[in-house]
């Protein structure tokens, strides 16, 4: 058997190397038209910032090695610019001119471009992407005398290379169209990351966009859609991929939302042409939308699992994804996993939504930071999705949660999950075990939640009850007309609140949710209507963002 194999890196090495350890007499052939077939895409801010200082450490085999031990044809600088289905064969550009290659079996992995706005200057060899092993080192080259930088585009790769320019010493600035960085997240969680972003100094516009990008005296200048111009020593595109489809296309195969359309084995619409990888679509376990994900972990997993099916093992189909993904940016980890508020919304999936924030660790062990959790779950108590961001414990969390929702797990499921504890680890209620828990009491109506989007219907007809301490109240903002009264006063008080209450609702809240829901309780068996926010001041902070005036008094 004669496999071709277009694209190297995560999905087209994991099939071919997949498929040489099935079919040791298989011929196998990897076109990659880039100048690296394995290199660690994942490592290359890091290079950038100088925390990795060997060029040779990305590289994770080359041409030579494969050869060595893997028997695999690998070659360099060699693009795909034909398939004929009806012949079975593919033409290629590479290094000794053009060729035609027949095949048994045809995999693309053909990756993505970075999307390139069109907009004046797009062009200046001022502006680079970070995505091969040539783009680090040309991007290390260019920050040697740079003062200034824009990065164009505030993802997770865009942020990434923010924070290594930022660590070079380079005045950087963040342009994102979106309204928050991060957009996989939900605002309150970026909120958190905007916050770190600007106290490592870095300047932070959202809502915006670059215009243009234009020559000034001895540096570039961004010309930006909020009317300001920003120097550019360096521009980073960052501001999203799309797949390479077109000579796929051109060939009869099947694309819908700029992708390939796979089946559940990698299979294409033509018969013996696969994909893998970010040109080919995937399918959302939460949402079941079909869309590609541009993330190594499932390329890696597919490629294998179409090397499998190649080889005549269809038992194990390639799994849906949830899209779970984590950033360093400075001190702080962020991490996503399944379905978010935005996505849940346009899938019309009734859930719920809680905000937590827990510490990493046993609170009296010395060293304990604060997480902000956010937990999405529906009406059956599913876990949809979730989002963490912390100084410490972050990675460990989002995986349990992202193997919860892999695993169709509940939130019940959650609250028993047997976890590792000893203090410089965890809790005895691990914080996953605590979201499991106050979920449970929402779908179970053992407590009520309010969202801070709610906050201006609220104050028209409910008390505003603000539970902290009379010295928090005062001192970090409270909303304005709301009453104070601290929550180990309200039993003796219950009668001072049902004067102020007057036969309306309550609306109760404390710093992070936990005092109000002591009070939420004791004011509920009172015979009161209430509901507590999720998550209190903490969380309606992150999500009203630096603007509250208006429902803050500072």
């Amino acid at each position: 058997m004669k496999i071709v194999v277009v694209g190297g890196v995560a999905g087209g090495m994991s099939a071919a190397a997949r498929l040489r350890r099935l079919q040791e007499d298989a011929e196998i052939i990897v076109l990659e038209a880039g100048p690296e077939v394995s290199f660690a895409n994942c490592g290359l801010p890091y290079f950038v910032s100088g925390e990795i200082t060997d060029r040779g450490a990305l590289l994770v085999q080359t041409p030579e090695s494969l050869k060595a031990s893997l028997n695999l044809d690998a070659r360099v600088n060699s693009t795909v610019t034909k398939v004929d289905p009806q012949t079975k064969t593919v033409q290629v550009r590479g290094p000794e001119g053009e060729y035609e290659l027949s095949y048994d079996e045809l995999v693309l992995s053909p990756g993505a471009d970075a999307f390139r706005p069109n907009i004046p200057g797009i062009d200046s060899e001022r502006v680079t992407t970070l995505r091969t092993v040539s783009d680090a080192l040309a991007l290390d080259k260019m920050a040697e005398g740079a003062k200034t930088a824009v990065v164009i585009g505030a993802g997770f790769i865009g942020l990434e290379a923010a924070e290594a320019l930022n660590m070079r010493g380079i005045k950087t600035t963040v342009v994102e169209f979106a309204d928050h960085v991060l957009p996989p997240l939900d605002q309150e969680t970026a909120y958190y990351v905007t916050g770190e972003l600007k106290s490592l100094g870095l300047d932070v516009r959202t809502s915006t966009a670059v215009e243009a990008i234009e020559e000034g005296e001895g540096t570039g200048v961004a010309i930006l859609s909020d009317g300001s111009c920003v120097e550019a020593d360096v521009v980073v595109l960052s501001a999203g991929v799309r797949p390479r489809t077109d000579t796929w296309e051109a060939a009869g195969v099947e694309c819908a939302g700029g992708a390939i359309v796979i089946d559940e084995h990698g299979r294409t619409n033509v018969p013996n042409i696969w994909a893998v990888g970010d040109a080919a679509t995937s399918t959302d376990l939460v949402t079941g939308i079909k869309r590609p994900v541009a993330l190594a972990g499932p390329a890696n997993r597919a490629g294998r699992l179409v090397a499998d099916a190649i080889s005549g093992d269809l038992s194990h189909p390639i799994p849906t994804t949830i899209g779970t993904a984590i950033v360093r940016v400075g001190k702080l980890t962020a991490a996503t996993t399944g379905a978010n508020e935005r996505t849940l919304a346009a899938a019309n999936i009734a859930h719920h939504t809680i905000s937590l924030h827990p510490a990493n660790h046993a609170g009296y062990f010395p060293g304990a930071k604060q997480m902000h959790m956010r937990l999405h779950f529906g009406q059956d108590g599913k876990v949809l999705g979730a989002q963490i961001a912390g100084v410490d414990g972050v990675d460990k969390r989002i995986d349990v949660l992202a193997t919860a929702i892999k695993a169709g797990m509940t939130v019940a499921d959650l609250i028993d999950l047997d976890l590792a504890y000893a203090p410089p680890y965890g809790s005895a209620k691990d914080p996953v075990n605590m979201a499991g828990m106050m979920a449970a009491n929402v779908l179970d109506h053992t407590m009520d939640v309010w969202h801070t989007c709610e906050l201006e219907e609220l104050r028209k007809d409910h008390l505003i009850l603000d539970v902290r301490s009379r010295g928090e109240y005062a001192n970090e903002g409270h909303i304005d007309g709301a009453l104070n009264i601290p929550h180990l006063e309200i039993r003796d008080r219950m009668d001072e609140v049902r004067e102020a209450a007057a036969g309306r609702p309550i609306a109760v809240h404390c710093k992070s949710g936990m005092r109000s829901y002591l009070a939420h309780r004791q004011l509920v068996q009172a015979g009161f209507e209430c509901a507590n926010h999720s998550g209190g001041m903490i969380t309606m902070l992150a999500e009203i963002g630096d603007d509250a005036s208006g429902m803050i008094v500072q």
